[in-house]
């Protein structure tokens, strides 16, 4: 049993807050489209400054939410900035879409967004920046803690976790017209990043500090923004950011990710805080959990981190649930988590749903207008 979680200092849970980042797609063919300015001009007139932003591509905004602590409000406010996001697009002749990988091409080659960083970036990881054509689109997940020391040591225990999570939010099986055989192209290619992949464990926020200041000082990173580590602390907010979904078009695998991950640092922080030691899995092992986990998704098999063997993605899953467990019930969150869990496995993950789409209509034009009708309308 795990020790019970310690809540912030007024006693109220953990805050949570969601990034999610959009691709805008035309009305008609469904192809990505470079229309952020203008819908980032509109929509940060309706919302201020910060909640809507540019991102590497100008067919990619990003919206942000405030910190939470009730997932209805988490909920509301994702649901506010999408129908917002929507509307600006709308009157941009486009439309925003909640998948990790552009379904549809865009007709005319993209170039990056039009900022001194993005411009840098373009220059000095050609070859990677390239690959992402117009962008993919992840979910980011933050979860306050602000000591950050204790901060590292969640992030040392999230690391075995991490791929179940993964594979719960797997939501890009098709790129371009093609089906790529995996449920998230988008890990396949924002793997290219040198510094993408699990987080190394740290001892001290010192010494996660002193690595990321070693690493812009090599040039391998530009700055400290271009750490994509799948667990990082947040250089802006007292927070770990946890960086493995695929931004999903269904706002309640969406709130239910959320959960979870707000849950399982909570369960962790209280076992940090008591003094548990956190189990070290080796890295090659998992590395290969995080492939199998965007080559799977939620409907195959994932690597069970304590044997080493293949078991169902969905009990890898169920796991992690029952070991969040303390923290989603200091939450009040275990009910929501318990709904919003049997009807993702009753519809499928998102990749799954992609796939069906495709095969009752047989175009990938059908599959942009359900992804974009979804984002929507949420």
């Amino acid at each position: 049993m795990a020790s019970r979680p310690a809540p912030q200092p007024d006693g109220s849970p953990l805050t949570v807050g969601v990034e999610e980042e959009f691709l805008l797609v035309d009305t008609g063919l469904g192809a990505a489209v470079p229309c952020a300015p203008e819908v980032i001009e509109q929509a940060s007139a309706r919302f201020g400054a910060g909640q809507v932003q540019a991102e590497l591509f100008p067919t990619q905004v990003e919206i942000a939410s405030a910190p939470c602590t009730a997932l209805a409000e988490l909920r509301a406010d994702l649901r506010r900035l999408r129908r917002g996001v929507a509307d600006a697009a709308r009157s941009a002749g486009c439309r925003p879409m909640a998948s990790g990988t552009a379904v549809l091409a865009a007709a005319t080659p993209v170039e990056v967004t039009d900022k001194p960083r993005y411009r840098r970036m373009a220059r000095t990881f050609a070859p990677i920046a390239e690959s992402q054509a117009e962008g993919v689109c992840g979910c980011h997940v933050h979860v306050g803690i602000a000591d950050r020391d204790e901060a590292v040591q969640v992030g040392n225990a999230l690391r075995p976790w991490l791929p179940a999570l993964e594979a719960l939010a797997a939501n890009s099986p098709f790129r371009h017209g093609r089906d790529s055989g995996y449920a998230s192209t988008r890990a396949l290619i924002w793997c290219r990043w040198p510094s993408a992949g699990p987080a190394p464990r740290f001892t001290s926020a010192k010494a996660y500090d002193d690595a990321v200041d070693a690493l812009v000082d090599s040039g391998m990173l530009l700055d400290r923004k271009m750490v994509y580590w799948y667990a990082r602390l947040s250089d802006r907010y007292p927070t770990i950011e946890i960086r493995v979904a695929d931004v999903n078009a269904d706002l309640d695998t969406v709130v239910l990710f959320a959960a979870l991950a707000r849950g399982l640092c909570a369960t962790l922080l209280a076992e940090v805080r008591a003094g548990r030691p956190v189990p070290v899995v080796p890295d090659e092992l998992l590395r290969a959990a995080h492939w199998r986990a965007a080559h799977d998704g939620l409907e195959g098999l994932g690597v069970d981190l304590v044997t080493g063997r293949l078991r169902p993605a969905r009990d890898l899953l169920e796991r992690l649930v029952e070991h969040a467990r303390p923290g989603l019930e200091a939450a009040g969150d275990q009910g929501t988590v318990s709904t919003l869990l049997s009807r993702l496995h009753r519809l499928g993950g998102g990749s799954a749903r992609q796939r069906a789409a495709y095969a009752r209509h047989g175009d990938f034009r059908e599959v942009v207008d359900d992804l974009a009708a979804a984002t929507a309308t949420a």
